[in-house]
C-alpha cells in the first residue's frame, strides 16, 4: 500500500510500469507530474495526467498550476501516480535564458515614468499607459506579510489613480505560482496573459532584405500613424522612446498614408526586444513584418545583441505562427492581476 496525504490505496501495475503517489503536502511549491483517474473521460482513456507547479494540497485537494497560468483541482482520490520533476525542460535550440535575467531585460524595454521599491518588488507607473507599465514586479520578498503588502499595493495605486495589478509569470524555473494561487485565493483577477518568446537573432536577419525600410531613433508621426494605440499621449511617447537603445522601424507606404509596416526594437545587452510589430491589414501576408523584424535584427546584431525575445498575447494565432516560423519559441507565460472591487475585497 502507499500512503498520501493520509489516504492509503493500492499500487497500480500498467503497461508502462508500476505507478505510485510519490509526492505528498510536504511538496507543494515544487513541480509535479501526476496522473489521476478520469471518471468521464472516453472509453480507452482511463487517466489524465497534469503537469505544474503544486500550489496547494488542503482538504483531500490538490491544485496545480501548470505554465500557461491555468489551475488543475484534482481531489485526492483520484490519484495514481505522483512525482516531483525537473523545475523546468531543458529548451532544445535557441538562446538559453533564466526568468530572472529574462524578466529584467523585458521591463528595462517598457520602463515606466514612476517606481517605488516595497522590498524586493517594483511598484509602477505611467499615467495608465499599458499594464506592463502599471503593474507590480514581484522578484521576491515584499519585506511585509503578503496581505499587508497588497494593501500597501493598492493604496499606492489608489493615491495615482490607477487600478493595482500584479504582473506574475509562470513556466520557467524561478516563476511565482505559488504567489498566483495566493492573489486568486483574495480574489485578485487574471485579466491577461501572454508569453515570452526568445530565438536567435542571426536566423532572423537573414530571412529578408531590409532595403526600403527606414529605420529611427524616434517614433515620429508616420510611425505613431500606424500604431495601434491612437491618440498616443506624452507619457506614452516617454514610454516608447525610453529603453537602453531603442529603434523604430518604418516601411513607407502611398504618399500622404499610413505605413505599411512599423516595428520597434529595444537592444540591451545580448538581447533585442521586438514590439509593435504592426501591418496594414490590406497589406498582410506580403512578408513585411519579416522585412521590419530582419531590418530590426540586423541592426541589434551590429550592436552585439545575438538573442532576441518578444511578446505575444495566447489567442493571436497569425503572430505566433509568424514568430515560430522565425525561430521563437515559449519561454515562459505571464499574467496581470487587477485588485478585487471594494465589494469583493
Amino acid at each position: 500500500m502507499i500512503r498520501t496525504g493520509g489516504v492509503n490505496r493500492p499500487v497500480e501495475i500498467s503497461a508502462f510500469g508500476r505507478l505510485e503517489v510519490r509526492i505528498t503536502a510536504a511538496d507543494v511549491g515544487k513541480r509535479v507530474s501526476v496522473r489521476c483517474l478520469n471518471d468521464t473521460a472516453a472509453a480507452g482513456e482511463k487517466f489524465t495526467d497534469t503537469v505544474g507547479v503544486l500550489t496547494s494540497w488542503d482538504s483531500g485537494v490538490l491544485l496545480i498550476t501548470r505554465k500557461d497560468g491555468e489551475t488543475v483541482r484534482i481531489p485526492e482520490s483520484s490519484l495514481v501516480a505522483g512525482k516531483v520533476v525537473p523545475a523546468a525542460p531543458a529548451r532544445r535550440r535557441g538562446p538559453a535564458a533564466s526568468y530572472e535575467e529574462l524578466v529584467r531585460v523585458v521591463t528595462r524595454a517598457w520602463p515606466p515614468l514612476v517606481s517605488e521599491r516595497l522590498g524586493e518588488w517594483e511598484l509602477r507607473a505611467a499615467a495608465g499607459f499599458t499594464r506592463r507599465a502599471n503593474s507590480v514586479l514581484p522578484l521576491g520578498d515584499p519585506g511585509l506579510p503578503l496581505d499587508e503588502a497588497l494593501t500597501a499595493v493598492r493604496r499606492w495605486y489608489d493615491e495615482r489613480g490607477l487600478p493595482a495589478y500584479v504582473q506574475t509569470a509562470t513556466g520557467a524555473e524561478g516563476t511565482q505560482e505559488l504567489l498566483c494561487a495566493e492573489l486568486e485565493r483574495r480574489g485578485w483577477v487574471r485579466e491577461v496573459t501572454a508569453e515570452v518568446w526568445i530565438g536567435g537573432l542571426a536566423p532572423v536577419a537573414d530571412l529578408a532584405e531590409p532595403a526600403g525600410v527606414v529605420l529611427s531613433r524616434r517614433a515620429d508621426e508616420a510611425w505613431l500613424a500606424r500604431y495601434q494605440r491612437k491618440g498616443v499621449s506624452e507619457v506614452a511617447l516617454k514610454v516608447l522612446e525610453s529603453g537602453p537603445s531603442v529603434w523604430f522601424a518604418t516601411v513607407p507606404g502611398k504618399p500622404g498614408g499610413a505605413p505599411a509596416a512599423i516595428g520597434r526594437c529595444v537592444v540591451d545587452g545580448r538581447w533585442a526586444g521586438f514590439a509593435a510589430v504592426e501591418v496594414d491589414p490590406a497589406l498582410r501576408r506580403q512578408g513585411l513584418a519579416t522585412t521590419v523584424m530582419a531590418a530590426l535584427a540586423a541592426q541589434a546584431l551590429d550592436e552585439g545583441a545575438s538573442a532576441g525575445w518578444l511578446q505575444v498575447e495566447t489567442d493571436n494565432a497569425a503572430a505566433r505562427a509568424l514568430y515560430a516560423r522565425l525561430g521563437f519559441a515559449p519561454h515562459h507565460a505571464y499574467h496581470h492581476y487587477r485588485a478585487p472591487g471594494p465589494e469583493q475585497a
